[in-house]
């Protein structure tokens, strides 16, 4: 039987699996992400005994990562601050064991690949798949297919309006401190209020002020990319943020926008992924099927 790799490759855990391009998981691992040699070794020593079947592998990696295909680096994880993997190729690696197409790009784009596929996005032109978990990063897709501009799309590192009077906390990102990342990714919470995300009560004040972050950085997209529809996935996500985002991205809007999905259809138009936890893995998933068959 002849089967696609998948590599979920993120900064703290690689998730890989053998499956079908129609989303079947055969065979799954999860491995702790450490250095780039004791990783990838064992990722690599997962896919060893399916060698002879494997048609494609897909990688949605952590970032940043080169994506230009003309690049000399394309395939490598480039400026990250995770100590030991800043310039590695990644790609050429996993080339390099299994001489197969292989499909790579970032992890949330992958992850808006299967929004669309088998997601919450589909049939839609147009998508926005967003993470809110140990960072934050988003994939948009157009017509199918992920933006690819000067570099991939970094939703984390926007810019948003910071109320120090309400929250003094200064933001975590090592890059630009007070971004969309650096007040509200799941270290950020951890480090504002000393405790992580999953053990802040429903009635603690982190949840209004996750909302706020959140609400404004979805007018910002709504504004700039325009996506059919919003999707937010991750650890930090849970059911109780959805209504006061949807309630102020109205408010913020206020009413310039005149669409239904913003107005009666917002509960349809920023939503959760039903997959699961899934979204990652199955991206990659299709980009080993598209990088096969396609």
């Amino acid at each position: 039987m002849k089967v696609l790799g998948a590599i979920e490759a993120g900064g703290t855990k690689f998730v890989c699996a053998v499956g079908t391009a129609e989303g079947e998981i055969i065979h799954e691992t999860r491995i702790s992400t450490g250095s780039p040699s004791e990783t990838l070794d064992q990722v690599i020593a997962f896919f060893r005994p399916h060698a002879e079947a494997l048609v494609a592998i897909g990688i949605g990696s952590f970032g940043p990562v080169q994506i230009d295909r003309t690049s000399p680096q394309y395939g490598f994880i480039t400026s990250t601050p995770k100590e030991g993997w800043r310039n590695f190729d990644l790609l050429g690696t996993i080339r390099q064991a299994f001489p197969v197409p292989a499909g790579f790009d970032t992890d949330v784009n992958a992850a808006a690949l299967a929004e669309a596929r088998w997601g919450a996005a589909q049939g839609l032109r147009t998508s926005l798949y967003v993470t809110v978990g140990t960072g934050i990063g988003g994939g948009v897709l157009i017509e199918g297919s992920p933006l690819h501009g000067l570099a991939h799309t970094e939703m984390g590192h926007i810019r948003i309006p910071h109320d120090l009077s309400r929250d003094p906390f200064p933001g975590i990102c090592p890059f630009h401190g007070g971004c969309l990342e650096g007040l509200a990714s799941g270290p950020a919470m951890e480090a504002r209020w000393l405790a992580p995300a999953s053990a802040l009560g429903p009635d603690h004040p982190a949840w209004l002020l996750e909302a706020e972050y959140l609400a404004l950085a979805c007018v910002n997209w709504i504004c700039t990319i325009s996506p059919q529809r919003i999707v937010l996935g991750g650890g930090v996500m849970r059911p109780g943020l959805f209504p006061p985002i949807r309630r102020r991205v109205c408010e913020l809007l206020n009413k310039y926008l005149d669409v239904p999905q913003l107005a009666q259809e917002i509960d349809r138009y920023i939503v959760p992924s039903p997959l699961e936890g899934k979204a990652g893995l199955l991206g990659a998933l299709e980009l080993a099927s598209r990088a096969a068959y396609k």
